[in-house]
This record gives C-alpha cells, sequence and structure tokens, in this order.
C-alpha cells in the first residue's frame, strides 16, 4: 500500500499500522493519566472518610467525658457557694468547734454524724507552717471547713451511672482533705503528704494555672494494681487559692467509653493516649501497650498538634489519623492498615480501575462511562457523609460541632459590632420516660417533631442544634436578653401546645425546661460560657418545676 504524506512534511509518511499504534499510545496515555486523577479523588475520599469515622467517634467520647466535666464544675460551684454562704447547721457548728480543738494534733478527723457528708482528715498547724505550698489562713478556715463538709452532699447530689470516677478528692491548702473512697488510708499524714506531692495538686497554683481549668494528669506507675489518671481543678474565691479538686479515673474506664464510643465501627486500629502521647487504651482485646508508634510517627504527630486538632499521614503500612478530645488533655488515633484499605470497598474501587484499564483500550467508551458513574457516585457519597457530619439526621438541625463552629462566629460578628448575643439552653422534660412507656420510635418522633418547631421559631440569622439526646441549644444574635426570654418561652408554648399523635389512639403531649444567658450580663462573648451560664439555668429551671423558662443566675 502506497504510503500517504502528510502535506506541509515532505519525506514524513505513516502507515495505517503507525497511525493504528500512535493512536494506541495516546489512548494509553490517557487511560492512564484519567487512571491516576481517579486514584487521587479516591485518596481524597479515602482520607475523607477516615477523618469523618474519627470525628464521629471522638464526639462520642467527648459526650461521655463532657459530663463528668461538669461534675467537676458542678462540684467547685458548689463549694465555691459554700465559701461564700456557709451552712449554720448545729453539726456544722460542731465540727468547727471540734476543729480548733484538735488543730493541734499530728492528725485528726472530723466526723459529720450524717452519712451523706465526708469525713475531714488533716494535719497539725506546724505541719502547714513547714509546707511550701500550704497556708493555714484563720479568718477563711471555718468556711472552707464547712464548704469541705458539704462536699459529700455535692457528691450525692451529682451522681450518676454515667460517672467514670474512681475517687473525687478535695485537698487544701491549710492541711486537711477529703475523699470519696477513704480505702488504703492507715496514716493521715503520710497519705496528706502523699497528695499535695502529686503534680495535679501543686501545679494547680495561679502562676502554673492562669485559666483555673481542668488539668489531666497521668499517674506514672500503677495504683492498687490499676492504671490511674487525675482531672484537677482549682478551687478559688476573690483571688485567693484555697485547695484543689480532683478526680481519678481508671483507665479501665477511659477503654469502656472508647469501646462504646466505636460501637460498630471496628475497622482499624483505634488508640487513645495523652498529651505526651503515653498509651493509654485500645480498641485491640487483651493490648497491654497496643500497636506502638515509631519515634517519627510520634515526633511528627506532637509537631502537628501544636499547630492543628487534627491530621493524618500515611506510613509504608498503613493511614494513621488523629484527633484532640475536646474534654480530654489527649488524643484519639486510628490506625487503618493498607491490608485493610484493600479489603474494603477503597480496595475494591482500586482493583475495578486496574482492570478497567488492562482492557481500556477495547472498551474505551464504556470504561469511560463506568468511571466516570464511579466518580459521580463518590462525589454523592461525600457530599453526604459531609452532612451527616454537620447536621443530625433525625432532627435536621446542626449538630454540636456545626452549632459550636456557627455560634463562635456569631459572637465573633456581636462582639465586633457592639450587639448582645444570647444563648438558650432547651431540654425536654422526662424525656426518659417518653422512651420507656412507648418505645424508641416514639422518642425519635418526639425529638424530630420539637426540631421542626425550633427551626420554625427562629429568624434567619438564629442558629439552633442539638447537643445531646434530648437538649438543644439557640444562639440569638443581635437579640436582648429580654427578647431572647420572650423567642425562649415562645418555644415552650408551642412544644407544650402540640398534641402529638404518636401511635393509634394514642397521643403525647411534651414540655421543656429552658435556661436563658446573655453576653449582656457579663459583657463576655464567649459562647461556651454563655452555654455554660444558661445550661446552669436550665438546671435551675428543672428544679423549679420544668416546663419554665429561667433567665436569672
Amino acid at each position: 500500500m502506497e504510503k500517504r504524506q502528510w502535506p506541509g512534511k515532505p519525506g514524513l509518511r505513516f502507515t495505517p499500522g503507525q497511525v493504528v499504534s500512535l493512536c494506541f499510545i495516546v489512548v494509553l496515555i490517557c487511560s492512564s493519566f484519567l487512571t491516576w486523577r481517579e486514584v487521587r479523588v479516591l485518596e481524597d475520599s479515602y482520607v475523607s472518610s477516615q477523618r469523618n469515622r474519627l470525628e464521629s467517634v471522638s464526639h462520642g467520647m467527648d459526650m461521655q467525658l463532657q459530663f463528668n466535666m461538669d461534675r467537676l464544675f458542678f462540684l467547685r460551684n458548689g463549694m465555691q457557694a459554700a465559701l461564700k454562704t456557709p451552712l449554720q447547721l448545729e453539726s456544722m457548728v460542731t465540727a468547727r468547734r471540734q476543729f480548733d480543738w484538735k488543730r493541734q494534733q499530728d492528725a485528726w478527723s472530723l466526723y459529720s454524724g450524717s452519712r451523706l457528708l465526708l469525713t475531714v482528715n488533716g494535719v497539725s498547724d506546724e505541719f502547714v507552717a513547714h509546707g511550701a505550698d500550704l497556708n493555714r489562713d484563720d479568718a477563711l478556715l471555718h468556711n472552707e471547713l464547712t464548704a469541705a463538709l458539704e462536699l459529700g452532699y455535692l457528691l450525692h447530689l451529682s451522681s450518676s451511672s454515667s460517672s467514670i470516677e474512681q475517687r473525687t478528692q478535695y485537698v487544701s491548702r491549710a492541711g486537711f482533705f477529703v475523699t470519696s473512697d477513704p480505702a488504703e488510708m492507715s496514716d493521715i499524714i503520710s497519705y496528706y503528704a502523699g497528695l499535695i506531692g502529686k503534680p495535679w495538686f501543686f501545679t494547680q497554683s495561679a502562676r502554673d494555672n492562669r485559666g483555673r481549668g481542668i488539668r489531666w494528669y497521668t499517674e506514672q506507675g500503677k495504683e492498687r494494681g490499676v492504671q490511674v489518671i487525675t482531672a484537677s481543678i482549682p478551687l478559688d474565691l476573690n483571688e485567693y487559692w484555697y485547695g484543689v479538686l480532683a478526680m481519678d479515673v481508671e483507665v479501665s474506664a477511659l477503654q469502656r467509653l472508647l469501646m462504646e464510643a466505636i460501637g460498630g465501627q471496628h475497622e482499624g486500629t483505634w488508640q487513645l493516649y495523652d498529651s505526651h502521647l503515653l498509651w493509654l487504651a485500645s480498641s485491640v482485646a487483651g493490648a497491654e501497650n497496643g500497636p506502638t508508634l515509631t519515634a517519627a510517627d510520634r515526633q511528627h504527630i506532637l509537631d502537628a498538634m501544636e499547630h492543628d486538632t487534627r491530621g493524618g499521614f500515611l506510613t509504608a503500612s498503613s493511614y494513621i489519623s488523629w484527633q484532640k478530645l475536646k474534654n480530654f488533655d489527649g488524643i484519639l488515633l486510628h490506625v487503618h492498615t493498607l491490608r485493610e484499605g484493600l479489603g474494603g470497598a477503597f480496595g475494591n474501587i482500586i482493583i475495578a480501575l486496574t482492570l478497567l484499564w488492562l482492557v481500556f483500550t477495547l472498551i474505551l467508551i464504556l470504561s469511560w462511562i463506568v468511571i466516570r458513574r464511579m466518580v459521580r457516585n463518590m462525589i454523592a457519597m461525600q457530599e453526604s457523609l459531609e452532612w451527616r457530619a454537620w447536621y443530625d439526621t433525625l432532627t435536621r438541625l446542626p449538630n454540636r460541632g456545626a452549632l459550636f463552629e456557627r455560634a463562635a462566629e456569631a459572637a465573633r460578628v456581636c462582639q465586633q459590632a457592639q450587639q448582645p448575643l444570647c444563648v438558650i439552653q432547651l431540654d425536654l422534660d422526662h424525656f426518659k420516660s417518653i422512651n420507656d412507656r412507648f418505645g424508641h420510635q416514639a422518642g425519635d418522633r418526639v425529638l424530630s417533631h420539637v426540631g421542626t418547631l425550633i427551626a420554625n421559631a427562629l429568624r434567619e440569622n438564629d442558629v439552633a442544634g442539638r447537643v445531646g439526646g434530648e437538649e438543644f441549644c439557640i444562639v440569638l444574635p443581635n437579640t436582648s436578653l429580654d427578647m431572647a426570654v420572650k423567642v425562649a418561652e415562645r418555644i415552650r408554648k408551642r412544644i407544650s401546645a402540640k398534641e402529638l399523635l404518636i401511635r393509634k389512639n394514642t397521643t403525647l403531649r411534651v414540655s421543656a425546661s429552658l435556661g436563658v444567658s446573655s453576653s449582656e450580663e457579663s459583657g463576655r462573648y464567649d459562647f461556651e460560657h454563655l452555654q455554660s451560664v444558661a445550661d446552669g439555668r436550665l438546671y435551675l429551671a428543672k428544679q423549679n418545676g420544668r416546663n419554665c423558662v429561667y433567665c436569672a443566675g
């Protein structure tokens, strides 16, 4: 066959075979490029799915730890209230007299005579006088003793099956302490000396802990054969440091919380570390130390933690993602091996792409359609995962993470414009009894119904979200306290006025308790502070009979 001469290129001739070969090479290059591009999209989707899975589990752990941290704040607030206004019961007066009589003894104990109050144990004035961090101020001493005696009653009030602490203690700089678990305390003096020598005590001064918040400490070694970590918070009033409230938690309790948060997400290995990357717990049954991070991996995470709250990186055999916990000074880490990845959905897609690439020269159009369809499916799946990561599927309101992000932005805008910002904390009354009597499907219908009522009652710039089981939070930018109370009252009336059909011939009327806080009261725009105030007032609303709005501290 005569070779064709291309115009403009004298002497350059191509045979049909060469043209076919050239087209095949072009097609091969294009198919390789497209395959490479799809692999990168899949890699991004894989990383996003791993992060979403990690965020879901870490959020579950934070939700479970939130109660215990709130409990520690509750105990501190209760003791501060007791310092301001001590009880004048006869038993308290007697205890103070006993202290005045016993305070010179090397070791002493004050028994209240009530099972709801704790025993106060202490050391002599001489011991306190020689302690570097100790101070026995007689002007403040009696009130502090009364507050310490009342701690047992506060512990009784805040007790719950959700608590994970091994023991709760108050250690005073004035030479005494109370503990909810006095076992193994054979010598008061040595026990107190051991307490004030703990890092969780002597690092709580105003110089070392300026924020006066909760700090976590991991014990070196084991106590009574178990690994213990301690959450401690200083007790202050009028810029005076009285002592430290401490909550000891067994690592086994954190292990239990981790397994509950994981639920059915058993793919890969989940590990819990403290802030210094000391291993605490793992999803691997019977693991003593869990899968060990290499020195390079540890350094990589430590460096990244200085600038971010989460991250991930690929090693030779696995993908490691990590995220800081909000209610614990540590990180949750997820190790997903490449073998597990290849054995899952991601690996199946890679294999499919490889097979498509091998036959691409024969079924070019068909393989292109299949690949594009796969990409569209992955994008749709990613969008679905992103929506689920930011919204509560039951109420279709923003979830806790989305709410906090939007609330922080609203607080920043209001603070810059010097506009008031209000927060409403809402909790359904007797919701557990609804689940117990009518089943969880009825409870879900109630939550969905309440979420719709809340959404319909708000303005365009208002933000509402579900922050817990039956608990909702509403953020009202550019709203005065009086206006916010009216909004809360309107929501409360709408909820209590509506009868909900939960099954055939069965209707249910629910009510809600609400707490309202405003930046106008203190001048603070910190959302977490405003939510904490509103949550406290919600608690007061429940104490005052439920189905009401509470707006005063």
